[in-house]
């Protein structure tokens, strides 16, 4: 019997909580969804082979290995799948196409093919990089997709072929992820201030900072709409949909903000165009997404990025602080204090 047949009184007659198989539990979104998911059913996690290095615990899973994939999900033989993990380094994705391809474009299929052989929920999380960002304003669901990258044409493939399976599935997009740990956009941030260099950072591409924790959040709230709902309510709500914070803002936008609350001082922040920065891949210069569909199916809306960065920074500060003892680090208060010093940027090359 399974969690996605969405029949409340079914699911009461489960012996047990519903197993939800977690792969990417080591990654920042993992992380929140372990951690939040864990109320809702028993959380079996799957990390990545350099994960115990960061006392992460769950099986270790290569999702270039499909047998493995196999192998993981007869074994669980879960109500859910949440599948949290992908090659997401938009440059090396270029250099490493291959590797990208197989995590990123076909794991998510043969995860949809596992999942409906155990009539379980794929939830996939993808990106605003499917997108080429063109457009003038934000992407709906339905726009047709153009990637402007190897990561976004990845994502794409990945997509595709869960809809190809055509089991119970939700495909969230979301952008600009970051949140109090991990390897994102507010951490690198905040090491470039602790090691006093200059920064510098695009003005001319623009998104929803999106914290982790509102979309395992929002994630938790869908599933468990599954356990109140109708199975053919829930059945027509299958699809994909855009899951972002509120608001829009640019890098240089956002990097101004995480610095106003974090040091008491002055900081070098310097606004630059994209053709300054060399890089392997391009990226969206709009990467905003329309949410109106999941807030109309879900009733979901997340909250504004700078209501959800301030509660981010409450965490970053409290941590940081007690790290850092002595080192000078503090609360700015309402974050007005801070005085991050700005200037005009000019474009280089």
């Amino acid at each position: 019997m399974g969690f996605s047949r969405y029949d409340p009184d079914m699911l009461h007659e489960l012996s047990e909580r519903p197993r939800i198989l977690l792969i990417g539990a080591d990654g920042q979104l993992g992380w929140e969804l372990r951690r939040t998911a864990s109320p809702l059913g028993d959380v079996i996690a799957t990390v990545e082979n350099d994960s115990r290095r960061r006392n992460v615990s769950g099986e270790l899973l290569d999702l270039s290995d499909h047998g493995a994939i196999r192998r993981v999900v007869a074994d669980v033989k879960p109500h859910v799948i949440l599948n949290a993990a992908a090659f997401t380094d938009i440059d090396q994705t270029e250099r490493e196409s291959a590797v990208a391809t197989a995590i990123n474009g076909v794991a998510p299929g043969l995860l949809a093919r596992e999942a409906s052989r155990y009539e379980a929920l794929l939830v996939h999380y993808s990106t605003d990089n499917v997108f080429d960002g063109e457009l003038d304003r934000p992407y709906r669901p339905s726009d047709s997709p153009r990637p402007a990258n190897t990561y976004g044409a990845t994502k794409l493939q990945g997509e595709e072929a869960i809809r190809a399976i055509g089991g119970p599935h939700y495909i969230l997009r979301t952008s600009w992820l970051y949140g109090a740990r991990g390897n994102n956009f507010l951490m690198t941030m905040l090491d470039l201030v602790d090691a006093g260099r200059p920064i510098s950072v695009v003005s001319d591409q623009f998104g929803a900072p999106t914290w982790t924790r509102s979309v395992a959040a929002a994630t938790v709230q869908i599933l468990a709409l599954a356990r109140v709902a109708g199975a053919a309510w829930m059945r027509e709500r299958f699809g994909t949909y855009h899951m972002t914070a509120g608001g829009r803002c640019s890098w240089y936008e956002f990097a101004a903000a995480i610095l106003d609350r974090y040091r008491d001082g002055e900081h070098e922040l310097t606004p630059q165009s994209t053709s300054s920065f060399p890089a392997s891949a391009g990226r969206p210069a709009n990467g905003v997404l329309d949410c109106t569909d999941i807030r109309r199916a879900f009733g979901i809306v997340l909250d504004d990025w700078r209501t959800s960065l301030e509660r981010v920074m409450e965490e970053v500060l409290e941590t940081r602080g007690r790290a850092a003892g002595a080192a000078g680090l503090m609360r700015t208060g309402s974050g007005t204090g801070a005085r991050v010093r700005r200037r005009a940027g000019r474009a280089r090359g």
